[in-house]
């Protein structure tokens, strides 16, 4: 609830202010959690299939990507690589995913490494 009321008001101020087409809004986690509530009243880490917001900025509102069990164990359909998950949020702000950057170590790399755009979700 606490997130809910925060995040509908940032998105509400946004939108009134013209900016929400400037902002791009990203809530995920490094993990997911189990849909199964533990002995101790918690859910534990499970990576195997969890969900992530994109709002605002370069993304197509309104729509679900990917589809999991009815459990919320597994990914059925629309697995997203964190790569991929990368490159679209790059792909979303206007980034060139494709661009070889160099770290201050002189190591190169690309934003997302070998990630591609979810071309599905972006404007």
């Amino acid at each position: 609830a606490i997130l809910d009321t925060a995040l509908t008001a940032l998105i509400e101020d946004l939108q009134a202010s013209g900016l929400l087409k400037k902002t791009l809004i990203v809530i995920t986690t490094d993990f997911g959690r189990t849909p199964i509530i533990n002995v101790n009243d918690g859910r534990d880490h499970h990576p195997g299939a969890f969900s992530s917001a994109l709002i605002g900025a370069g993304i197509k509102g309104g729509q679900v990507y990917g589809k999991s069990d009815d459990k919320g164990m597994k990914v059925l359909d629309g697995i997203v690589s964190p790569q991929d998950f990368n490159a679209t949020i790059a792909a979303a702000a206007g980034l060139q995913t494709e661009q070889v950057l160099v770290s201050p170590e002189g190591r190169p790399f690309k934003i997302a490494d070998k990630g591609k755009p979810i071309a599905a979700l972006l404007t």
